[in-house]
């Protein structure tokens, strides 16, 4: 490809409702970073950002929402990140387009992960939204919102003014999806073709506003990447009363309104303080959306809302997510069949191992035995029961599982998030793709297998395209499931009956090991 760049008066210069903003233009696209949709004042919904004279310089990524520990770098190869400038000033979105014209492309609408609590909208590198945006011929649009008790601190007790404090984030994300219908048609996107995708809190944050009434009509259809995780991001139910006194009572606070102006750092530093024994007393501690008039709560517990059943949705996760960071005591690629079977029984006892070992047989013929140790539940057992749901409703929910291997120490079974950058087309960003593989263009033909279907669901909102096998919705009882690897295959309800047993016989065995991983993974 012929390298290119622009950045001058004439170059890349849209009116927004709010004003002219410039971007730059590289390698045949227009990039906008760090627009400012609305604006954010503490525990309060966002609100309309005024209009600038002049010219906005949108050549620089915007704040990020301010976390509420300190990171510490690790497992970078596995999930590289990029760090960046936080402040509470963090309502920006970022956009990719291949020109500002009236060609009305497909809008990809991009949620990021970290759960409700962490992550921003460049925080993994692969979240880079050219190539999607010049492969696939959209709109990519990233956003940033508030996060943690910035975004999701319910303060409804104290007046109408925080009626929906517990879901500002979600507040947040809504004000981009208005801010893009009112504005993305200057920048060559079709409003009315809005897909909302992301993964992990980014795709939990998809059912969010499938279960917000404000979000209607702001989006066609909706992707879940690894994004049904059960209680790990359930619901923040009950008052937050008890967890604003603590905070007040830490600070030395007269009043809540007091909470809105306290430096950022000394209420964080408060709240880890405090959040421990709230917890252990079942207390609301916030940090996750609160159901009320706003948020009818996650669908498991209340149901989908009628009004988005005809949404389509494309919902997977992938074969090892949180398992596959733990470290290995076992060589996989020098393992005799016998020694894999002993070591399965000496972690599972011989009856749990007796159960699980014919049913990953079944319906994982093409793996190593030992990868039984890997197989994920935690998100899969949940998304079953998510799919299964959603299927009662309607015709127009598609199932995948990502399940190709990564050449990480020796070959990895596939980890929660490595199967971004195969749907952002940015397998070149990141290193492990490129590692020794059985066919030197495996990593490529997946790729455009994930990238394609994706693409494809954006255009049309159904995933079947060429290249892509045919590939039926869900209906009542039935989970036809796309498995994304080295020889692409649809299998209906193939692993229903192993992750049943597998997660009432792993789940004492996982329970231990969540600890070290909830210390040692980064999002």
């Amino acid at each position: 490809m012929k390298h290119s760049f622009r950045c001058d008066a004439e170059a890349a210069l849209v009116r927004t409702d709010r004003g002219l903003v410039k971007g730059y233009e590289h390698d045949g696209l227009l990039i906008f970073k760090g627009i400012p949709y609305a604006r954010a004042r503490r525990f309060h919904a966002p609100e309309p950002v005024k209009a600038w004279d002049g010219v906005f310089d949108a050549s620089n990524y915007g704040y990020v929402c301010p976390l509420l520990t300190n990171d510490r770098p690790n497992g970078e190869l596995h999930v590289p990140h990029r760090f960046w400038p936080m402040d509470e000033d963090c309502l920006n979105l970022n956009i990719w387009t291949p020109g500002t014209d009236e060609k009305k492309r497909p809008i990809l609408f991009w949620l990021h992960g970290g759960g409700y609590e962490a992550g921003s909208s460049i925080e993994h590198l692969a979240y880079d939204g050219a190539n999607l945006s010049r492969f696939g011929d959209a709109v990519v649009v990233s956003v940033n919102h508030r996060l943690n008790i910035l975004g999701y601190f319910d303060l409804s007790d104290y007046g109408e003014e925080y009626a929906n404090s517990g879901n500002a984030g979600g507040d947040d994300i809504i004000a981009a999806l208005r801010w893009v219908r009112d504005n993305i048609s200057a920048f060559g996107g079709d409003p009315k073709n809005v897909t909302v995708f992301g993964q992990s809190g980014g795709g939990a944050k998809v059912t969010t506003l499938l279960q917000s009434p404000a979000a209607d009509g702001l989006y066609a259809r909706g992707v879940v990447m690894s994004g049904v995780i059960g209680p790990m991001l359930g619901d923040a139910v009950g008052s937050g009363r008890d967890l604003a006194e603590a905070l007040m009572a830490e600070l030395k606070l007269s009043g809540v309104k007091e909470l809105e102006t306290v430096d950022y750092h000394l209420l964080a530093e408060a709240y880890n303080k405090v959040k421990p024994a709230l917890e252990a007393a079942g207390k609301y501690v916030g940090c996750k959306p609160h159901p009320n008039a706003f948020y009818l709560g996650e669908p498991g517990v209340r149901g989908f809302r009628e009004e988005t059943k005809h949404i389509p949705l494309l919902v997977g996760s992938v074969f090892g997510e949180f398992t596959s960071f733990t470290p290995s005591p076992y060589d996989r690629s020098g393992m005799r069949e016998e020694e894999q079977e002993a070591a399965i029984r000496q972690m599972l006892g011989e009856e749990g191992a007796a159960q699980l070992i014919p049913l990953f047989r079944e319906a994982y013929p093409e793996r190593q035995l030992i990868d039984l140790l890997r197989l994920d539940f935690i998100f899969r057992a949940p998304e079953i029961a998510y799919l299964a749901q959603r299927g009662r409703l309607n015709d127009c929910t598609w199932s995948y599982l990502f399940n190709m291997d990564q050449p990480i120490d020796g070959g990895n079974t596939p980890w929660h998030c490595c199967d971004i950058p195969y749907f952002f087309h940015n397998i070149d960003l990141v290193e492990y793709p490129h590692g020794p593989q059985a066919d030197e263009g495996l990593s490529e033909r997946v790729q455009a297998l994930a990238f394609g279907s994706l693409m494809q669901f954006a255009r049309t909102g159904d995933p079947n395209g060429e290249g892509i096998p045919a590939w039926p919705a869900c209906r009542d009882g039935e989970e036809p499931t796309l498995l994304i690897d080295d020889h692409p295959r649809i299998l209906p309800n193939f692993d229903h009956r192993l992750i049943e047993a597998h997660a009432r016989i792993m789940g004492p065995v996982m329970a231990r090991m969540m600890q070290q991983l909830h210390e040692n993974v980064q999002h």
